[in-house]
């Protein structure tokens, strides 16, 4: 108790040129305020229900824990497909390469990706080339299993939609199968190489609770804005 009440008294205190301000609320520790409108939103329609509409952000306790596997017997049901056409949503929503189950809130062991060929060629030629960019189709897998190819690291930038405005180099096996099942418990199997390598073993991450800031080159860690940040 006398170290929760210390840390309210760290949270009122005002930081120098930052009056109102403390360092606690600063990190977020102090109460978050809603607006008229969103809080007669949430008394309305209650609070989000995963799977969400929108990745969660680092901070959210889902993306720290292990994924449960999912059992045999929900395969095919409403849950999953829900799930399914969550994910393919979000996908091409953010946009993004890859998400998982625990980005929507989902502690299962699920995940999407896909790589359109319009996408792909917003990619420059040079990095295309080096990093083996390449466009693949939607696939979706249910409790899936890794196993490296080609334990060669090769490493590349990454960003993540849990993880909004920042970027960092990253290690990464060139390539690697991995297989599991489809939401309606057919299998799948994915022989995956350079980018597409990249993108499964960041999202076979998420399901173990792993970020992509835990395995990055910590001085490549960027705001991705930074330069308009200057303007």
């Amino acid at each position: 108790m006398a170290a929760l009440a210390a840390g309210r008294r760290l949270a009122g205190r005002a930081r120098p040129g930052a009056p109102g301000r403390g360092y606690g609320e600063a990190a977020g520790w102090g109460e978050r305020e809603r607006s008229y409108w969103r809080a007669l939103r949430r008394r309305v329609l209650g609070p989000p229900v995963p799977p969400f509409a929108s990745p969660c952000q680092v901070g959210a306790p889902v993306l720290r824990a292990a994924a449960a596997a999912v059992a045999p017997e929900r395969l095919g049901g409403p849950e999953l497909r829900e799930l399914a056409a969550a994910l393919a949503a979000g996908l091409r929503r953010e946009p993004c390469l890859g998400l998982s189950a625990p980005q929507l809130g989902v502690p299962l062991r699920v995940f999407a990706a896909e790589l359109t060929p319009a996408r792909c060629h917003r990619y420059p030629p040079a990095l295309r080339s080096a990093h083996g960019i390449e466009p693949f189709p939607f696939r979706l897998l249910v409790n899936p299993a890794l196993r490296v190819l080609d334990a060669r690291l090769v490493t590349a930038p990454e960003g993540c939609a849990s993880l909004k405005g920042f970027s960092a180099y990253v290690p990464r096996h060139w390539a690697v199968h991995v297989s599991g099942v489809d939401e309606h418990g057919e299998p799948v199997s994915w022989e995956a190489k350079g980018w597409a390598a990249r993108v499964v073993q960041h999202e076979m991450d998420h399901l173990d609770g792993i970020l992509y800031v835990d395995r990055m080159d910590s001085r490549t860690f960027t705001n991705v804005s930074w330069m308009e940040l200057l303007d």
